[in-house]
């Protein structure tokens, strides 16, 4: 019985397979990939993800937290979609790969979702 329940197609996706899948602009063009997703703890629902962009070979590169509803699944593609031109993708708020972000500090999250247009995840603006 259990064979059958992992062959039905569904709308599921462990974390493990969205980390490393591709980001792609409306035109099939590469932005980078999902670095890791951010889980809030006690809702359950994903946040935000997290994008790597830029360097070469691990260096250089930035992450840029994406609220999670910025992001459409674009099954051509086998990849999520960001639409975002370079300027907007320069501009907006990110961190090198070898700091973190503070996410306990809540304005950066609003600063975040003001950039987007996006209401953040626990509500109001």
């Amino acid at each position: 019985m259990m064979s059958d329940v992992m062959t039905k197609p569904h709308q599921l996706i462990a974390s493990d397979r969205v980390e490393g899948t591709a980001v792609r602009r409306p035109n099939g063009d590469m932005i980078g990939h999902i670095e890791r997703l951010m889980i809030d703890k006690v809702s359950g629902k994903v946040s935000y993800a997290i994008l790597s962009f830029g360097g070469f070979l691990g260096m250089g590169t930035n992450l840029l937290p994406l609220p999670w509803a910025r992001l459409t699944y674009n099954p051509k593609f086998e990849a999520y979609q960001l639409d975002i031109d370079d300027d907007e993708l320069k501009r907006a708020p990110s961190f090198r790969a070898d700091k973190d972000f503070d996410w306990g500090d809540r304005s950066q999250e609003v600063e975040l979702h003001r950039y987007y247009g996006i209401p953040p995840y626990w509500g109001g603006f």
